[in-house]
């Protein structure tokens, strides 16, 4: 057997490589699915397995700050989602490049305009998990942290009704 048959053979059992990365970036059947918009000032969350469930989300200035909470990490409303779930984060931006991430999931993807691109975690812990913009954005870029807040399901279902009530 020549060198050119059995590349031929090797290469005709390997998947398409360009079709491994889009089924490596495809997420079936997330648990929840929530759109991240972000703005040059703060970030609007659209949970679109719930017809009304959407809410913006902007950090805390230090003077208004409670005790235990972390300055320029802490956000008037956290994205909360259940733990031990498949999530799917829809991310896009209204303005200028941003950055979706929170190392503590494994997640960084980019914000740009006329772009959705996704991102997918699974929460395994329950806690709150900080992110932040992770690209040079603007002159407030300091000023745009990410809170996660991953609780079990029934608080989740707990929460998500009475956000859909008030």
């Amino acid at each position: 057997m020549n060198y050119a048959s059995s590349s031929y053979l090797i290469s005709y059992c390997l998947p398409d490589p360009f079709e491994v990365l889009y089924l490596m970036d495809e997420i079936n059947n997330p648990h929840l699915t929530v759109k991240a918009l972000r703005h040059q000032l703060y970030r609007t969350y659209e949970y679109t397995d719930y017809q009304d469930l959407s809410f913006d989300s902007t950090y805390i200035p230090t003077q208004y700050l409670s005790t235990g909470q972390y300055r320029l990490l802490e956000t008037d409303h956290r994205m909360v989602i259940p733990m031990h779930s498949p999530i799917r984060v829809l991310i896009a931006s209204d303005d200028v490049l941003h950055s979706w991430a929170v190392p503590a999931l494994g997640v960084k993807t980019d914000a740009m305009p006329g772009r959705l691109n996704q991102a997918a975690f699974i929460a395994v812990r329950p806690g709150v998990y900080f992110g932040q913009c992770s690209e040079i954005c603007g002159a407030n870029h300091s000023f745009m942290p990410i809170v996660v807040e991953a609780v079990p399901l029934d608080h989740f279902e707990n929460w998500s009704s009475l956000m859909l009530d008030a």
